[in-house]
């Protein structure tokens, strides 16, 4: 949770073998770097240091263990400060601050760089099906379109193997703590081949000054239709529910409801759902279940509170099935634990990723530099007394997409549920009900 908030962070895992901290700082090292100034060095080195005991202090005081899984802070800071004296740039120094925050090993604990002035698209989707990871969106007119393909597994980026155990650990490093200009990327192609080739992402820059009321509203407006829940009625009384984040208004809830009530199952699809509000996950359990609801106690260093999903007066009492993978994450993972825990409905497809815990963001800035943390402010433990940090969810049933199917977008997953519910969808027919929608990579200055 951000700013009362359940929402999808950076997982700080294991990369390649390497601990993590190490891991950062190596692929920092080794990539082709964007937006390097020409500031002169102790200045950077001075920057990153009130930068880093800032967000030190952060973690220091909001930590929800106030023992800090037994670490010495103080100890970590002293070191981090002598790695940033002897940095030759901005990038590695905000590698080992990044770096130090890893050290928690917590997936919503996470150093948030200055902005920039660009944007990079790198025209890519890719996610892990079981332990494997695969190109699953292509953007067409970009770079990527000329050499990479949906099914394609991907085998390297920048060196390193994505796999469960570091797959957002690697995007983290490409999108946050630092864009690149070109990435070394190795795939095998469906058809078996490997290859080993450069992506070059296109490069928006300029696009990010003051934005007017009305470009914000503009924004705000393209933003919400994409990830407003979406609803499909199947023959067979089944009604399928995509549910891109859970970012939606009580009102949605309940229109969403009044129209489930009409049939006899509900598919939820939480597949790729990055997690939301706090309040969005409470109300969609609370129309599920007739009956007061537990979600999770959440655990912080000086109180514990239940977080609660109260009776609606007329919830859906029919069918439930939940479908979520490896990009099902936070709300999103907690609801179907709840699902599962409740004996409500079956939950399917992949295992979740386990990223699970309460965080507030602390925005900061220094020398006309903006720049933040996010820091986890409590464990969510469920009902069965466990954390599903780093655990994540395992389905009831197990259903995967092929490298066929990936290749041809196809969603036996989506027809599996459908059939299981009474409904007849043909895994091409499920991969059409819900075209997927491309973030805009840019919002202002006319776009």
């Amino acid at each position: 949770m951000r700013n009362g908030r359940i929402a999808t962070t950076i997982v700080p895992m294991r990369a390649s073998g390497l601990p993590l901290r190490v891991a950062i700082v190596t692929m920092v090292l080794g990539c082709t770097l964007l937006g390097a100034g020409a500031q002169d060095l102790n200045f950077k080195r001075r920057q990153a240091e009130t930068i880093l005991n800032q967000v030190a202090d952060d973690v220091l005081k909001h930590y929800y263990d106030p023992k800090l899984h037994g670490i010495d802070w103080n100890a970590k800071l002293r070191e981090t400060k002598k790695k940033i004296e002897n940095a030759t740039s901005s990038n590695l120094a905000f590698a080992n601050i990044a770096a130090m925050l890893d050290t928690l090993d917590d997936s919503h604990t996470f150093f948030i760089p200055p902005g920039r002035s660009f944007m990079l698209d790198y025209g890519w989707r890719f996610q892990t099906v079981g332990e494997r990871c695969f190109m699953t969106r292509v953007r067409p007119q970009t770079d990527a379109a000329t050499k990479v393909h949906p099914g394609d597994e991907v085998l390297a980026i920048n060196g390193y193997t994505p796999r469960r155990a570091n797959i957002v650990r690697i995007e983290y490093v490409l999108n946050v703590l630092r864009p690149q200009s070109k990435i070394d990327v190795t795939i095998r192609s469906v058809a078996g081949e490997e290859r080993r080739f450069e992506i070059v992402p296109k490069v928006f820059e300029g696009q990010f000054g003051s934005p007017t009321v009305g470009d914000l509203k503009i924004a705000d407006d393209l933003e919400y239709k994409r990830i407003r829940p979406k609803l499909v009625l199947l023959d067979g009384d089944v009604l399928v529910v995509k549910i891109p984040e859970f970012f939606f208004e009580e009102d949605a809830v309940s229109k969403l409801l009044g129209e489930a009530r009409k049939h006899k199952s509900v598919i939820l699809d939480l597949r790729g759902n990055p997690g939301g509000a706090e309040e969005s996950l409470a109300w969609l359990v609370s129309g599920f279940f007739d009956h007061e609801v537990k979600i999770a106690d959440a655990v912080a260093r000086d109180r514990t509170k239940p977080q609660i999903a109260k009776p609606v007066r007329h919830p859906f009492t029919g069918k439930v099935t939940v479908l979520v993978d490896s990009r099902s994450t936070s709300a999103a993972e907690l609801f179907a634990r709840v699902v599962q825990l409740e004996k409500r409905g079956v939950v399917m497809g992949d295992r979740t990723p386990g990223m699970v815990m309460e965080a507030q963001e602390y925005g900061h800035a220094s020398a006309d530099t903006i720049f933040g943390v996010s820091v986890t402010t409590a464990n969510l433990i469920m009902s069965d007394g466990n954390s599903l940090e780093h655990v994540g969810v395992a389905p009831d049933e197990l259903v995967l997409p092929t490298v066929d199917d990936l290749a041809s977008q196809r969603d036996p997953v989506l027809a599996h549920a459908a059939e299981i519910a009474g409904a007849k969808l043909s895994p091409k027919e499920a991969a059409e009900l819900f075209p997927y929608e491309w973030e805009k990579p840019y919002r202002f200055a006319g776009h």
